[in-house]
């Protein structure tokens, strides 16, 4: 059995798509991330960089004692490679996949990330942030175009098979309207994007803790204020020195 310490959020359910894909058996660990789950004492033994999604394996390959995995494509890569599927081994087709799965984890999330982050910003209280919004948007719509111009020579991101490197970017690009962009400026990508939105298994994963999600903005002013401070502008934690 697997373990999967989530909260929806695309870094969530790119996990769960694959595990939906693959069959294979899991639980979800709530981590609420506006509660600050994700600090606690035993979640940072699980990742020190206090983000979810975590994987715990109670059943790995080798028979040990329950193994644990943090960062979302190397929890792919570890669940595909445990099922057997979804990420060829052979040389060529290996490194075409991890080529993608890097180029999301590295480029597509962080600056999708950031551009939704400013484009929520509350500028009368914030200040203009016309240059932020301007410079992820833009950024995002780069990237878009890669996906774009791949998709247009090839009918998945490593190639002709569908992988763990569709399953990554997916849910990066559901929210592409709030992002600023017009699907209809990427045809190739469009195809992708459809086909991929009618699996049943990423469906499944996609709506996985739709139960969990709170809307911030009907919460009220002083616990949006709290949730505020915890999660962004955050600095290093010190070193808790052992007794």
């Amino acid at each position: 059995m697997i373990d999967l310490h989530y909260w929806p959020t695309p870094n969530g359910k790119k996990v769960t798509i694959l595990l939906e894909e693959c069959g294979l058996p899991y639980k979800v660990v709530p981590v609420n991330i506006g509660q600050g789950d994700q600090f606690t004492d035993s979640f940072l033994e699980m990742n020190p960089n206090h983000r979810m999604p975590v994987m715990v394996d109670h059943a790995p390959a080798d028979g040990g004692k329950p193994l644990v995995v943090f960062e979302s494509g190397a929890i792919m890569m570890y669940i595909a490679e445990k099922a057997g599927r979804f990420y060829p081994q052979d040389l060529r087709a290996k490194h075409e996949v991890n080529q993608w799965l890097i180029w999301q984890m590295a480029n597509q999330g962080p600056k999708s990330g950031e551009c939704g982050h400013f484009r929520r910003v509350d500028q009368a209280r914030e200040g203009d942030q016309t240059y932020a919004i301007t410079r992820f948007t833009d950024e995002v719509n780069r990237l878009y175009g890669v996906l774009n111009n791949r998709l247009y020579k090839h009918r998945y991101l490593a190639g002709d098979q569908y992988t763990i490197a569709d399953m990554i970017c997916y849910p990066w690009t559901v929210n592409w309207k709030f992002q600023g962009q017009d699907i209809e400026e990427f045809p190739y990508f469009k195809r992708w994007f459809e086909e991929l939105g009618a699996r049943p298994a990423v469906q499944k994963g996609m709506a996985v803790g739709a139960d969990f999600a709170v809307d911030r903005e009907k919460l009220p002013p002083e616990e949006q204020e709290r949730i505020r401070k915890m999660l962004y502008n955050q600095r290093a934690r010190p070193v808790r020195v052992a007794d």
